[in-house]
């Protein structure tokens, strides 16, 4: 059981949690985020003292431990357990005190983001104690790990972990922290932004769970953007292939990541809502359940590149070496495109452009178009479904269309908008494919 931020993020939040796994009878490992707004603070620490700001790191230091003094002021109720949590503040926010004396590095940067799971987890162990909720702590930095390439030791974590809850078979309740790692160095690390989900299916997967659930504040994967579109509905069931092509192509709710050690060992994943226990949410398991349109999803920050060479398109090992040039820099390229005399695609990370752009000239005319959106639409089959194209482009018949990508994959249908028509995109195909009003 997987809780994010706004999940544990008030007194209150922590109160139904500690309800919630009660409800289980089933042996389960919770595995919880930073509270709300940690990660940000502590990011936004971390790079000021990478500025060499001491002076503004201290005073966010000091607004953090305002918070979190506050928070546990509010959770616990007996002076017991409310000085357990007065020193686990004490150890956490001394050591992000001492670092305003030393120079600053990435792997201190990565000490201090795990800073948030951390005091999470401690704290919320502290209030199950308070409520006679017998649990274990499991450090997340004793078994879970990533190799050089960042990628996780699967097998290393399954045994790790198979050894470390033989050691407490009396028990039903685990507590470990979503997001943080050790990485080949030995060092603390993290799965990235959103890599709480990613820790909850890896551990599901090492333990043979029969279910991974993510509580989050919506009740399920909608079928749209339900902060741009009206009226949309959480989708009952999804495919492992159908969740990764909306995870990825911008469904906030799930980290891309997490589906495929679900996909692998075949468990089951239901997205739940926190606020609303009871609603049924979305399940995601192998089998699709139903065919044709069940979602959109858009993805922002993306860059069009088209590289024009009617001279050295056709020619043998053209591509090849257009691809092994995004290898050089590590980007991903998300769409790709070919015509005769040029070749279109999209990537999500600029870190490297210039750089890119330089060696693509080598092959031709460069044009690049940024603050692009791809839009999904995903379902099962539904490039086998009847007229599904057809609606998409009479749908959007006002809006200009700068790439398609169709029949790469027979779950999704892909398109490249400029960013600026993201919601009219949205609610147009909300109306066009599902018949719903914006």
């Amino acid at each position: 059981m997987k809780f994010g931020g706004t999940s544990v993020g008030k007194p209150e939040r922590m109160f139904e949690v500690a309800k919630l796994i009660t409800k289980e009878t089933e042996s389960k490992i919770i595995v919880l985020s930073a509270l709300s707004g940690t990660t940000n603070a502590l990011t936004e620490i971390s790079g000021n003292l990478a500025k060499g700001e001491r002076l503004t790191a201290k005073h966010q230091i000091d607004t953090l431990e305002r918070y979190y003094q506050s928070f546990i002021r509010q959770l616990l109720k007996t002076d017991e357990s409310f000085n357990a949590a007065k020193e686990i503040l004490a150890e956490h926010f001394e050591f992000l005190n001492i670092i305003l004396k030393i120079s600053f590095s990435e792997a201190l940067n990565k000490d201090i983001l795990a800073q948030g799971e951390l005091l999470s987890t401690k704290i919320f162990c502290i209030y199950l104690n308070e409520k006679n909720i017998k649990n274990v702590l499991l450090p997340a930095l004793d078994f879970m790990t990533i190799d050089s390439s960042g990628e996780p030791q699967v097998g290393s974590i399954k045994v790790k972990l198979s050894q470390i809850l033989k050691k407490h078979k009396d028990n039903t309740v685990f507590v470990t922290q979503g997001y943080i790692c050790r990485n080949s160095k030995g060092e603390v690390d993290n799965l990235k932004r959103g890599g709480s989900d990613y820790s909850a299916s890896l551990i599901a997967g090492a333990i043979g769970a029969s279910v991974c659930e993510i509580w989050t504040d919506i009740d399920g994967m909608h079928n749209n953007d339900p902060r741009i579109v009206k009226n949309t509905r959480p989708v009952s069931r999804l495919s492992f292939d159908e969740a990764a092509e909306l995870a990825y192509f911008g469904a906030k709710i799930l980290h891309p990541a997490s589906i495929w050690p679900a996909q692998y060992f075949n468990f089951p994943v239901r997205l739940l809502n926190t606020m609303q226990p009871d609603a049924p949410g979305t399940l995601i398991e192998s089998e699709a359940g139903s065919e044709g349109v069940k979602a959109i999803a858009a993805k922002d920050f993306i860059t069009a590149i088209k590289i024009k060479s009617s001279r050295m398109l056709l020619a043998y090992g053209f591509l090849r070496k257009v691809f092994e040039v995004f290898e050089k820099y590590q980007t991903p390229i998300d769409m790709v495109t070919t015509s005769e005399v040029a070749v279109s695609l999209t990537i999500d990370n600029d870190n490297y452009l210039r750089d890119i752009i330089k060696e693509l000239e080598l092959f031709g005319t460069v044009e690049v178009d940024t603050d692009q959106t791809i839009v999904s639409i995903v379902g099962n089959k539904i490039t086998k479904t009847k007229d599904v194209i057809a609606k998409i482009f009479t749908t959007l018949s006002g809006i200009p269309v700068r790439m398609v990508s169709y029949g790469g994959s027979q779950h999704n249908i892909s398109i490249l908008i400029s960013r600026e028509n993201k919601e009219k995109t949205l609610q147009l195909l909300n109306k066009g494919l599902f018949d719903m009003k914006d």
